[in-house]
């Protein structure tokens, strides 16, 4: 099983502590998933700025992510909703507080769809 990478440009909704958007309104976020590290799980890295500069990484369940392409799904740190035909909103929770982070559904089952050609191929011996 192979590592899935994928970088999308989203737009922010809300977090003071995220760059400034200068393309635009878009930002660089890159999606992974780790079938050998959690083959549940996904990981969505944001460009952070501010006191820790870098990229801030959440973990969370892969078919949170596939549900709330649909209808509202939420645990824990990590909410997903529809908004429109076209876009989905991912809303992370931290104690430094909220991020609302907008992305093309394209992009997110583009990926979802990777994930799962990833998590069915045999392990080579």
């Amino acid at each position: 099983m192979s590592v899935v990478e994928q970088y999308v440009r989203a737009h922010i909704l809300t977090d003071a502590d995220l760059p400034d958007q200068d393309d635009g309104g878009a930002i660089p976020v890159v999606l992974r998933y780790d079938p050998d590290h959690d083959p549940r799980s996904v990981c969505v890295g944001l460009p952070a700025r501010g006191r820790a500069p870098g990229i801030r990484e959440w973990t969370f369940d892969r078919a949170l992510l596939e549900q709330g392409l649909r209808a509202p799904a939420g645990s824990g740190e990590v909410r997903v909703w529809p908004c429109g035909r076209v876009q989905a909103v991912v809303e992370f929770h931290s104690p430094q507080g909220c991020s609302v982070v907008q992305f093309e559904n394209k992009a997110l089952i583009r990926f979802l769809r990777r994930t799962y050609k990833s998590a069915a191929q045999p392990v080579a011996h």
